[in-house]
Parts: C-alpha cells; structure tokens; sequence
C-alpha cells in the first residue's frame, strides 16, 4: 500500500522551473525550464505525495518560494539558491534567517542564481561555486568562488572564473554545476534560445563546459584545436537546456538531463567530446557521429521537464538494495520521481504528487530530499519499513480574513496508510471535518480568536497538530482595478505592453504605491513560465515581449495584481493580454527539398503558426540530393541570405528557396 502525505499551499508565492528548469517550450529552465526556474506569486493548490510501501514522504523545512537548486555540503548542511540571488542553508532541519551570500542577479524569466557545488577540497580550502545571471557590464551568466566562514560567506571574497557571452533571451540557461571525479568543474549551458548555438564552436551556448578550479582551461579538453577563448572549455555539445545533471562518484558516471521541445526529454551520459544532437534531432538516432540518450520519455498532457538528478549512492544507505546505484529523476509539470537503472536500462516509477520538483538530492542520513516550488519545501522521502505512526511535518497556519470570507486550515502529515484526520474548533471535534483541509466558510466575529487543530491517526498511533488561531477582521477586502492593458489586448513580439491599476479601501481609501506588487507570467500550454518577477511599490510600469524565446503560438502573458491594505487583507486581479499570429509556409522550387526552421530540418511544403514579430531563422540546406541529383541553393523569394532570420509577418506569408540542378 502507498503511502500519501497531504501538505499546506501556505505560501501562495512561486516562481516558475524555473529558472527554474525552464525551457522555451514550457516552464522549466526548470526547470524549468527549470523549471523555471522570478518571484512568481501563484496560489498552489493542495498536493498529495504518494510513494511506494515501507517509505514515506515528510516535510523537512519551508523554504522560499524562488529556490532553483540545492546540495549539501561535506559537514551535512544543506545549500539552496534563490533565483533571486540568494544562498540559503538549512542546518539541522531549519532555515537559517541570514542568508550565506546575495548575488546581485538578473532574475527575469529563467535566468537568476541557478547552480552550486562545493570544491572537492572544502573541508580545507572552503571553497563554494555557483552559477548566476549577471547583471554588468551586460546581462550574461557566470561562475565564480565564494570563500565561506561558517554560515556566511567572507565578504569581498568573490572570484569571478568564467565570463559566458551576452545573452539575448530570457530563457534556456541551463544551470547545473558540479564537480566532476577528475577534480574539474563541470557547467551546463542552455543554447540561449537559438538552436544553432548547440552545434557551434564559435560559442559557449548549448554546450556542457569543463573548467579547473581556478577557472583555466583544462589542456586535455576535446576542442582545443578548433576553438579559442572561453570556447576552449567547451566539453560536450548539441544540449537545448540542461538544467540539471549529477555524477555517480563510485563509477564517474555523468547523466545530463536535457530539457526537450516538443519530442522528448533525454538522460544523456557525459563523454568528452560528444554530441547529443540538439537541433537536428530530439531522442534517439542512429546518425553517425551523434550520442542518443541513455533513456528518453515522450511528451504527454502531464510531462514538461525532466528536472533533479540523483545516484542512490553515499556512506550511509537505508534504501533496500535494489534502489542502490539507481538514477532519480523528476518531471517539473508532472510531478513525479522515477528510478532509472544504469545497468538494463529500465526505468520504474517511485514517487507522485510533487508540487513542481526542480532538484532531487541524496542526503547523508541515506534519505532522498526534492526540492519543490508549489509548495516551496524540501521534501525527505525515507525508508522505515512498515507499522509507522503519523508524524506532523507541516503544522497548521494562522489564518487572518475579513468577516464574510472563508479560512483554509491545511495538515502535512506521514505515516503508514490509511491516515484519518479529525479537525477540531478549541478542543471540540468539528462533524464532518475528515481531510487534511478544513475550510470554514462565512466567519464571523464570533470566530475571532478560535483555535483550530487537526488529529491524525491510524492503526499504529496518534498525533495532534499545533492549534492555528483564527483572527477575523471586522474591516472591508480591498478592491483592486487594472486599468491598463485594457481588456482584449494583443501583442506581437517586440512590443512594450505599459500596465497600470488603482487600489481603493473601505477604511484606508486610496491605496499608495507600497501596496501595489505587480508580477507577469508566460502561459505556455497548460503550464506557467516565469517572466517578470514581483514588483512591489508602484501603481504602474511597462516590460517588452521578446522576440527571442519561446517560439510556440500557443501562449499568452498574464499581468497579475496584488493590493494589500493596512490590515494585511489582500486583492489579487489579472488581465490576459493574447498573440496576434500568421501562418508562415516554407517552400522550394523545385518542390519538396529540405530546408531548416531554427536549426530544425523540415520538409517542404510545410506550414507553421506563429507570433508576429517573433524571429525565427530560415536556412536552406545546400547542398542536398533529391530525384537523383545534386541541388544548389541559389535565392530566397525575400532576397535572403542562404540562412537567415526573419520577423513573423503580420499577414499570412510564404517564402520559397530556390535551387539549381548542379
């Protein structure tokens, strides 16, 4: 029998893969996309984690809601980054206030404070290495040093080893950091939203890089005769968005995962030297000259991202053996964990009901901790056999509302199944109130001050939660307007959308600009990428729709407001604003040759829709044969280079390469 732990949405903000592991496609990296991967106030609702019999699934500690990556460190604590720029540690189970260091980061849509790993020689040197988005003298990602002492680092002690080029899109930034056996650092770098930057020398994009710890070039990596510059790291390439990645230190094994477009997502073993493939193809292929995936799953209605990484390996192993030396995985959308064997190839499932996962990690104590963004928790999945009793691990929240609202009261609990939950209103059982959420609708002042708890129980036991206490507010919800974009809005790419509201309060009138946080997120699909991140103190501001990134028609911005009044009571609005598209159709004369979309090989004639304004990169192969003969590139009907980018026209378009027989 499974086991499900049920937890609270406490903190409604979040933001998404991704960085967190986001991608173009979706959020992740992710994460993302990554996963994305901003400060993203989105209200969660309530998850079940289910895993399998003899395990179970507990709260190790709240975290924020922009975590993007985490590792322990040699002594057990436990590092998490911000997307925000923030190193966090959690030490014996609890959140240390004081952040470890602040990066000042460029958090827009994936990008932000994305990796960390610790040098193999920490215990001596207490080196610490992490990979963010800079903001000067241009927006670009980097990896530099830290020095720690103790709980924070040593000011002033930054090391800047490597400097990645200017980035152009928000998006696809990869972000995985770790030491490899070989003693050399390890960096995953997503393509930037350009496609050809992964089959390019002439940049870092799309490639995984390998550095010596002071951030010179190793003399033994594969291009160096055919790249200069910070180029010469390159290591592996043809990666999309490798947002995560891990090393199996008993064998040196190294899985990369990478985040897909429309196909698939792939674990891809690390090899000097290798291509995976990114543009011309997703998956497996047997071309010659390209690495397929260890393994790679389909796109479904649930799957986005494949995010976290982990060998079950370490000093201290309390999994039952055959989960020993087993890759885990997660997908952001889909909020599972499976388990990967390197050995056969076979994959099985272990986990669900994870609230967007962008990091897994093995802990010292031999447990598997998730890092997750909806809620924002660390998760620890543990392995005790059967007969347990419930254990608490999120407690009940106090709850403020106005008269007439309704209060949620929510339980994370764990143990052997099945769990029964009875609440109770000041020490008396309420009827009816079995789940692990209690929802008390229309309160009134006679609820003021009533303490709410919940006791779980099954057949090994009992536990009951701390009391919640209810405050109830005799003052009025505020109201909250957005006046600009006005409703039905559209956009192309490129475009500067201006946003702009009012706040009005029953007892404080017209709200100022400190109660105003504002917060843009891109709908892709049926999931949610970040792209501006919370903005609190004015009334009003203005952002610009890339016309790089994400490149699917089906997508749409959302602007959200939030109004807060002196009293804490809330009012959250949002207005849509959607793409104005064209069809595009690809031809050549003669018919049917190939051309690429993006890097992409098609086949002609072949149609697409997309955002007006948007760039996309035609390219006629040449040369190529077909029929029987040999056919040379000769113009494009929009008098185009051979490979060249264009803006989506706002009128239905067709551009047609033209060839001659050679």
């Amino acid at each position: 029998m499974a086991t499900t732990t049920r937890f609270s949405t406490a903190l409604p903000r979040r933001p998404l893969a991704g960085a967190i592991p986001g991608t173009s496609r979706r959020w992740r990296s992710v994460l993302v996309g990554l996963l994305l991967v901003a400060t993203l106030l989105l209200a969660g609702a309530a998850s079940a984690v289910t895993v399998p019999s003899g395990f179970v699934d507990s709260l190790h500690v709240v975290v924020p809601s922009d975590v993007t990556s985490m590792q322990f460190a040699p002594d057990g604590r436990l590092f998490i980054t911000q997307q925000g720029g923030q190193v966090r540690i959690v030490r014996d189970g609890t959140l240390l206030a004081t952040p470890f260091a602040t990066l000042p980061v460029d958090a827009n849509g994936e990008r932000g404070l994305l990796g960390i790993a610790f040098d193999p020689a920490f215990a001596t040197n207490r080196y610490v290495y992490v990979h963010y988005t800079a903001r000067s003298p241009t927006i670009h990602n980097r990896v530099s040093r830290l020095t720690a002492n103790g709980d924070v680092a040593v000011a002033g002690s930054e090391v800047v080893l490597l400097e990645l080029p200017t980035l152009t899109a928000t998006n696809h930034n990869g972000g995985a950091l770790h030491f490899g056996n070989d003693g050399r650092l390890y960096v995953a770098v997503g393509d930037n939203a350009i496609a050809d930057n992964a089959q390019s020398f002439a940049n870092p994009f799309g490639k995984l890089l390998r550095i010596d710890r002071d951030g010179s070039i190793p003399a033994d990596n594969p291009f160096l005769d055919r790249t200069a510059g910070v180029n010469r790291a390159i290591w592996a390439l043809g990666l999309r968005n490798p947002f995560t990645m891990a090393f199996q230190r008993s064998t040196g094994r190294l899985y990369v995962n990478d985040v897909g477009l429309t196909t698939y997502e792939e674990i891809n073993e690390g090899a000097s030297g290798a291509n995976y493939g990114w543009p011309l193809f997703e998956g497996p292929s047997s071309a010659s000259g390209f690495r397929t995936p260890v393994y790679y799953y389909g796109h479904d209605a649930t799957t986005c991202a494949i995010v976290g990484g982990a060998f079950y390996e370490g000093d201290v192993l309390t999994f039952p053996s055959g989960h020993h030396g087993k890759y885990f995985f997660a997908d952001l959308c889909a909020g599972w964990i499976h388990r990967f064997n390197p050995a056969t190839g076979a994959v099985a499932g272990f986990a669900t009901g994870l609230g967007r996962p962008v990091d897994l990690k093995v802990g010292p104590d031999g447990a598997l901790y998730y890092l997750s963004r909806d809620p924002p928790r660390v998760g620890r999945i543990s392995y005790t056999g059967a007969g347990q009793p419930p254990v608490i691990g999120l407690q009940p929240a106090d709850r403020t509302v106005a008269v007439g609202q309704s209060a949620t009261f929510q339980v994370g609990a764990s143990g052997s199944t099945p769990l029964t939950f009875q609440w109770r209103r000041n020490g008396s059982p309420i009827t009816g109130a079995t789940q692990a959420s209690y929802t008390r609708t229309n309160v009134q002042l006679v609820d003021n001050g009533a303490l709410f708890d919940v006791v779980v129980a099954n057949a090994y036991g009992r536990a009951t939660s701390d009391a919640a206490q209810l405050t109830v507010l005799q003052n009025a919800v505020p109201t909250a307007r957005i006046t600009q974009p006005v409703a039905g809005t559209t956009y192309a790419a490129g475009n500067v959308i201006s946003y702009a509201g009012t706040g009005n309060d029953a007892e404080d009138g017209v709200l100022p600009a400190s109660a105003f946080t504002w917060w843009v997120t891109l709908h892709h699909d049926a999931h949610v990428h970040p792209f501006l991140p919370a903005v609190t103190g004015a009334k009003s501001g203005s952002f610009t729709i890339p016309v790089t990134g994400e490149t699917s028609p089906n997508v749409f911005y959302r602007i959200h407001l939030r109004v807060r009044d002196s009293a804490g009571l809330t009012r959250t609005v949002r207005r849509d604003i959607q793409p104005r598209k064209s069809t595009i159709t690809l031809a050549t004369n003669p018919t049917g040759l190939q051309l690429k979309l993006d890097g992409q090989p098609v086949s002609t004639p072949y149609r697409f829709v997309g955002v007006v304004g948007m760039q996309r990169k035609l390219e006629a192969v040449s040369p190529q044969a077909a029929d029987g003969r040999t056919w040379a590139f000769t113009s494009w009907s929009d008098g185009g280079a051979r490979s060249h980018t264009i803006r989506t026209p706002a009128a239905d378009t067709t551009y047609t390469a033209r060839f001659t027989a050679q």
